[in-house]
Parts: structure tokens; sequence; C-alpha cells
């Protein structure tokens, strides 16, 4: 089975993982570093990376308040003979995310700290290799003050326990560690753009040094050559752009356009030449596409479409934040796809990148979203537009995401309505966001209160399908009164002073029907509660029915909703509301699920 790389838009051979079993402590007394554990000393734990401590699938299963934590792992000489590191190149210690805060030391010497703990980093770890005999230690110290509400958390609880809609803590390391051999002179970022009326793509490509390099790029589809480009790069950053073969054609250059129908992606390569040596080359792809929005309607390649979205926490009872295998990701974007939905929105989390890949391959859109503070002050602001910023630059490149969410439902912001620096903040987000990504909406805050934004967007929970058809089944004008006023959580749906300049309006959270065979958790709960599988069907049936009703059609008529976002896909914990359980098995028969969710009549 295909297993995508752990950054799958920059790959090359000469790479390992370095996941498996390392060392561990907790620190409670944070005596660590005065100790000096960070010089490679044993560690009395053992732990599989990289699932959190917290979860079982880490063999540690601890969900306590641990705020510091440690990790020892011995790298081996076949290690990095497996990683193709030579004398001559540069060994790069890379890790997926590390929640919150942590610091690297190889052999005794710090190599590095990375503050946020959803977005990767890296550390050239080459000068730090001591001497040692063939052997080296890798020693990560993690810190995560479960009380400090100014870090970007998303659904983990501050509560030693779950409690109503948030989780178990994520602790330390929480995605994949790898190790990659690279010439000293070699590509460390590369995004990719692409203007459809103008049939070309652009790629900046970022370079580790400032040297005069040759910067080679080639486009291809199934093997048929589609544009080459060169430059030199006398900076630590260059940008291609050049046209694609056919792509001028108004009557031919759809056929390569990525759409959740025909999820075409384009082979990429990128290959750096300096002093008349090949120094690097990577493998990359890349999907042709645009988003907008016009009339009250979202725009895929200049063309409306509906969104059929779900939620998902991004959550597994074994492994919590982290996904139980590579194959697992695959196999959650497969099932949401199966069900009939055309959309995600990973809900407060940045998820793990070959999830990304897998959406980009089978044409799911993906709506992109920061996980929450839980306080507004200086720190919190300065963390998320960090933050928030990585994960930007991280991701702009994969066809599947067609929207960011930096804000959900005011968290973090709960006073935005009345408090100027709130809604000062939430404003600079959105444009914070465009600055660094232009091509795609943004949503300010998802669910309510929201200031400049391309989409408007409601969170409704209500169960009755006659009190939801009259307020959703109804012609764009009543509904654009209604996202003027009080929204279902008493909340205004638009702040005051921000102008309807015809933005598409969504449903973006409702359903969250409970239903559970057995009790589940003692504290478990949904926004409404079904009896039996029949009663749960046919609760489904009618709270669906009525958003539907109110969709605009493929021709723009109709109803005034652009899109839905049921909530939720899977069973998390204590919240009994989704379409499939904890361990992804559908409640009622999947074909009777997909049905609902496409509106087709279910067969008698």
């Amino acid at each position: 089975m295909e297993t995508a790389r752990p950054r799958p838009q920059l790959v090359r051979e000469s790479f390992i993982d370095l996941d498996g079993e390392w060392g561990f402590a907790h620190d409670d007394a944070d005596r660590g570093r005065s100790e000096r554990w960070h010089d490679g000393r044993e560690l009395p734990d053992r732990i599989r990376v990289p699932f959190p401590p917290e979860s079982p699938a880490s063999g540690i299963g601890e969900t306590g308040f641990h705020p510091v934590v440690w990790y020892r792992r011995v790298l081996t000489a076949g290690d990095l003979d497996a990683a193709g590191h030579t004398a001559d190149r540069r060994a790069v210690l890379h890790f997926g995310a590390v929640d919150h805060r942590a610091t690297v030391w190889v052999d005794g010497q710090v190599v590095g700290t990375h503050e946020g703990g959803h977005t990767p980093f890296a550390f050239d770890i080459t000068d730090a290799l001591a001497p040692s005999g063939g052997t080296h230690t890798i020693v990560v110290r993690a810190e995560d003050d479960p009380h400090d509400l100014a870090q970007p958390r998303g659904k983990q609880d501050w509560h030693e326990d779950p409690h109503a809609i948030w989780y178990h803590r994520t602790t330390g390391i929480w995605q994949t560690v790898w190790l990659e051999s690279v010439s000293p002179q070699h590509v460390t970022a590369l995004t990719w753009t692409s203007d459809l009326t103008a049939g070309t793509v652009t790629a900046e490509v970022a370079l580790s040094r400032r040297a005069d390099s040759v910067v080679h790029v080639r486009i291809a589809h199934e093997g048929r050559p589609l544009g080459t480009a060169s430059v030199t790069a006398g900076d630590t950053s260059t940008t291609l752009t050049f046209p694609l073969a056919g792509q001028a054609n108004g009557q031919h250059y759809e056929h390569l356009l990525w759409r959740p129908e025909n999820p075409v992606l384009l082979d990429a390569w990128v290959q750096v030449e300096t002093a008349g040596f090949e120094t690097d080359a990577v493998a990359s792809y890349l999907g042709l596409r645009s988003v907008g929005w016009s009339e009250g309607a979202l725009l895929l390649n200049e063309r409306p479409v509906t969104l059929r979205s779900v939620l998902s926490q991004g959550y597994w009872p074994e492994s919590h934040l982290t996904a139980p295998s590579a194959d697992a990701l695959r196999r959650e974007a497969e099932l949401i796809a199966a069900l009939g939905f055309n959309s995600v929105r990973v809900h407060q989390k940045i998820e793990d990148e070959r999830f990304l890949y897998w959406a980009d391959r089978l044409g799911l859109l993906v709506w992109g979203e920061m996980p929450a503070t839980y306080t507004f002050s200086a720190e919190s602001v300065r963390r998320t537009t960090a933050e928030w910023t990585e994960a930007v630059l991280r991701d702009r490149s994969h066809p599947s995401i067609i929207t960011w969410v930096p804000l959900n439902e005011s968290w973090g912001v709960q006073h935005i309505a009345s408090r100027g620096d709130q809604r000062a903040f939430a404003e600079g987000l959105y444009q914070l966001t465009k600055a660094l990504d232009p091509t795609r909406p943004v949503i300010s805050n998802d669910g309510w209160e929201l200031g400049t934004s391309d989409l408007w967007t409601v969170h409704d929970y209500e169960w009755d399908g006659r009190v939801l058809a009259e307020r959703y089944d109804v012609d764009e004008t009543r509904l654009r009164e209604y996202i003027g006023g009080i929204g279902p959580a008493g909340r205004r749906i638009r702040l005051e002073g921000t102008a309807d300049a015809g933005q598409p309006i969504m449903l973006t959270e409702f359903g969250g029907v409970k239903w559970a065979a057995d009790a589940g958790p003692a504290n478990s709960w949904g926004y409404s509660e079904a009896s039996s599988p029949e009663d749960y069907q046919q609760k489904l049936s009618e709270i669906l029915g009525a958003v539907q009703s109110g969709v605009r059609d493929r021709h723009g008529r109709q109803g005034g909703l652009a899109g839905w976002c049921w909530t939720q896909l899977t069973d998390t914990m204590q919240e009994q509301n989704g379409l499939l359980t904890e361990a992804r098995e559908p409640k009622i028969p999947i074909e009777t699920l997909r049905a609902l969710i496409l509106g087709m009549p279910l067969d008698a």
C-alpha cells in the first residue's frame, strides 16, 4: 500500500524515520536541566514515539498534569547510513510537531528550540555530532503547561479530566520524527501557485544558503512534459513563473484542473546545481485550481461548488491527536469520501500533512483551522500569530485546502463584539492570512461575530427540522436578513459595522445527534439524542433534509446556502454524536448514511 512521506510535497530518498521506542521521563519538579539530563543519561521509562504520553499507544498512558517531559534516543551509525549521510553532507533532524515548547540536544549540545505545538521544525545537527564511536544521543525536553490558557491548545482540556467538548491533552512529541541527509546547498521550502487565466505555474524555492546556484523546475502529467524553467539564484530564495503546455487552450485547459470529481495532480521536480554540480533534487506535486466567491456562491475553478462537509476532530481513542498509523490517515480520507462528503473541516487542529496528501489525491476539500487559545493577552496574540503563520506557510501549496479559519466561535476573543483590541486582532489575523496566501477565502471567526470575512458562517444545533427549515429553507434575500441579526447562539452573526457584499453563506456546524448502542462514558452527550438506530436515521433525515432544501442548486438558484458542515464524523470520547463510532464503524449502514448526505431517496 502506498504511504505518503512525512513532507509529501518535498521528497528526497535520503531519509529515515526515527519513530519507535525512545527513553522517556516525566519531570514534574522541573529538575532535568539542573541535573543535566540533556547530557544523555538513561531515562527511566520507554515510550513509543510519536504517540503522546497521555495515549495508550505510547505505552505510558498517563493523563494527569505533567508540564515537562524528556525524551532520549541513540542515533547509530546505521541510522546515519540509512539516511544516506556522508562526510560531505548535512544531517537534518525533523519534528512533525512537539507540544508546546521544545529544546533539542545532540551529544549534549543544544541544536535548537521551537515554540508552537502544532507545526513542524527542523535543525541541522551535523556540527553537534561529536566523535563517539559511531553513536550519538538525541535528547528532547518538551514543556507544555496545562494551565496556560494563552497557549494555542484547540480541544485539549485544561481540567485534569475531559469535560464538555474538550479531550485529553497532548504533551510532547506527537508527530513523526525523521532524519534527512542533504547537501550543504539544498531546497528548504517549496511553494506552488497557479494562474488559471494565464495558464502559468509559479514555484517559490527557498534555499539553505546564499550561493550562485541554478534552479531547474520540471512539471509533467502521466509522463507527458508540460513545462520547464531555470533561473540563477544568487540569494536564499527565488521564484520561477512559466507557462504549461496546452493551458492557454480555452477548449482544453480544464482537463488538467484539480477538482473533487477529477483531482488531477501534476508531478514536479526541482533540481539545484552549484558550481556545475547537482547539489539537490527533490520530487513534488501540485494541483491547478482556483478558489474564490461571487454573488453568494463559492467558486472552484470559477464554477459554483456546494460544500457537503463534515467536522472531524482528528482524534483516535488509542492514540489521541496522533493517527494510529500513516495508513489510518488514508483510511480517514477514504471514509469521508465514501460517506458522500466532498469536504472536511479538521476542527481545532493542524492536521498531519500526510492526511492532506490523501485529500489532494482523493479530491477532498479541506478547511485549514488554527487551534485556539482560551484567553486574550499580548502573549496569546504573539503565539497565535507565530504559529498560524507557520501553519499557512506549510500548507498553502495543497490544492485540497480551500479556506483558512484562524478563529472559531470567538474562542480567545470572547468579547470581540465590545472590545476594540480583540476585534483588531481578529481583523489582523484575516489580513495576515491574506498576506501569506491571497489565493483562498478566509473565515475570520467561524460560527458568529464575524468581522471582515470572505464567507458568512453560522453554527446552529437546533434539532427540529421544521425550525431549521424556517431559518434556512428560504430565499437568499431572507437569509441575508437573518445573518444581519442575532444568531441561534444568542450572538450577532456579523459584527456591527460589517457590510454584506454578497459573500457565500454556510451553516458550518449543525447536527450533533447522539446515538450509542451502549451507555458510553458517564458524561457522554450530544446536542440532541436518538433512542434507537431507526430514530437516529429519522433525525438525520429531518435535519439534513431541512438544510439541504435551503442550498442553492448548481445554477445558483433556489436557496441561499452555499454549503454546510455536519457535526461530526466520529464519536470522540464523551461526545457520542458521530456518524461513526470511535473505531470508525458506521452507526447505521454506510449506504444509508451516504444517501442521506447526498440528499438521495432511500431504497424502499
